[in-house]
């Protein structure tokens, strides 16, 4: 233990402007964490992205009134259909990601353009979603529930089309590529994968939250915070 507390005072003891230290720094390949440049945008947006998601989760604990009933999404279908969409995008980046390491490359075009279809049928469901609260009288304005979920799904689904637009650019490398040569976009492909592995956690937590648990997961919520 005592090793442990000497090696982290020592590193944070260091003076990277002394020439000593400074040769030290330089001989450093710096590849502690080998993540690649891709992988690192993927991730500052993921901070970014968890912070306005979890600001507009806090907002919505915290603005529904003692008593308001929140199971107001009569004929949830749709929505339980749309996460089934995101549920396979994801399990068609796991397939990409096993193909490229077993650097298997002959189905990863073909995934890679299904994943674009499930990707945008989310997108035409969750207007259709739109127009069957909007026509049964349930607007932005309506009450706190449906202004959080206007606002969440929206975010959700610009982030989406942030993602197919990332999602068009490697795509369109990867089918002109040969087969041989798809493997030197294994990082954009990863880092996409990431990425929707995000929108899918993220969806799921506000699935559960607006839906599923409602009250009793607000309580909990509320507790956790406070």
């Amino acid at each position: 233990m005592s090793n442990i507390i000497k090696k982290l005072f020592g590193t944070l003891l260091q003076k990277p402007w002394e020439k000593e230290q400074m040769a030290i720094d330089t001989s450093h390949p710096g590849k502690t964490f080998n993540i690649s440049e891709q992988k690192s945008a993927v991730i500052i947006i993921f901070g970014i992205a968890t912070v306005l998601f979890s600001l507009i989760f806090t907002a919505y604990i915290y603005s529904i009134p003692p008593g308001q009933d929140t199971m107001y999404l009569l004929k949830p279908n749709l929505l339980w259909l749309n996460t089934s969409v995101l549920f396979f995008v994801s399990y068609f980046f796991y397939k990409i990601t096993k193909d490229l390491e077993q650097k298997e490359t002959s189905k990863i075009k073909k995934n890679l353009i299904i994943i674009g279809g499930l990707s945008y049928l989310f997108l035409f469901g969750q207007i259709i979603f739109w127009m069957q609260l909007m026509n049964s009288g349930n607007y932005v304005t309506t009450n706190t529930y449906f202004s959080s979920f206007y606002v969440f799904t929206t975010l959700h689904g610009l982030h989406l089309l942030g993602g197919l637009f990332f999602w068009g650019k490697v795509s369109s490398r990867v089918l002109k590529l040969e087969k041989n040569k798809i493997l030197n976009e294994e990082k954009s492909i990863s880092a996409l994968s990431w990425y929707w592995t995000f929108l899918l956690i993220v969806w799921l937590a506000f699935f559960l939250m607006i839906y599923i648990f409602n009250d009793a997961f607000i309580d909990w919520c509320k507790s956790l915070i406070s």
